[in-house]
């Protein structure tokens, strides 16, 4: 006899019920992916200063051109509200205060990985091209590489490229910014 798992779906608005109501706290480090509670992995000191010099970077060269947002909450659908490790947004007067940003107003998105290069290579990025985000960086720390996603499609990317050290690259919205893998990687 196969017994099958039943497992509870849930929404966006179910979520941030959780939120409002204290059963997850700040201390829970989770995101929402296709209705799913996901615990995300602990940040390691290699992690955190990529995302700290992408993020000086980014904030450096896209200077009121965008919004450069670090591990905050994106509204994709009513069932995945993840938080990319860098968001490059449409500025707003309001710095998104009223809502998330959604898919509208994404630019790029850049996932830093080293123990999730799996997950974020196998769930997220199909996710990303499935809600139409233009463009997603990949930043492998373990290969020191940038893997480069453009084009979505129904669940992938079309266009998909890898750049290494000594190598320059650009935002497909930002072509006259070009930026060394060195800078990403230091």
């Amino acid at each position: 006899m196969t017994v099958q798992i039943l497992r509870k779906k849930f929404t966006v608005g179910q979520y941030h019920q959780m939120i409002e109501s204290g059963i997850l706290t700040d201390r829970d480090h989770v995101e929402l992916i296709q209705g799913e509670i996901i615990e995300m992995s602990p940040v390691g000191r290699h992690h955190a200063a990529c995302v700290d010099r992408l993020n000086e970077l980014l904030v450096l060269k896209l200077f009121r051109k965008a919004l450069i947002r670090v591990q905050s909450p994106i509204l994709l659908s009513d069932n995945s509200e993840p938080q990319p490790d860098i968001s490059i947004l449409q500025r707003r007067e309001d710095f998104y205060n009223a809502e998330h940003p959604t898919p509208a107003d994404i630019f790029a998105l850049v996932e830093v990985s080293d123990s999730t290069i799996e997950f974020d290579r196998d769930v997220k990025v199909p996710i990303y091209a499935r809600e139409q985000i233009a463009e997603v960086w990949l930043v492998n720390l373990n290969n020191t590489q940038i893997e480069c996603y453009r084009q979505p499609t129904a669940n992938s990317y079309q266009q998909w490229q890898v750049f290494n050290l000594g190598e320059k690259f650009n935002f497909q919205a930002f072509p006259d910014v070009p930026i060394q893998v060195s800078q990403v990687f230091g």
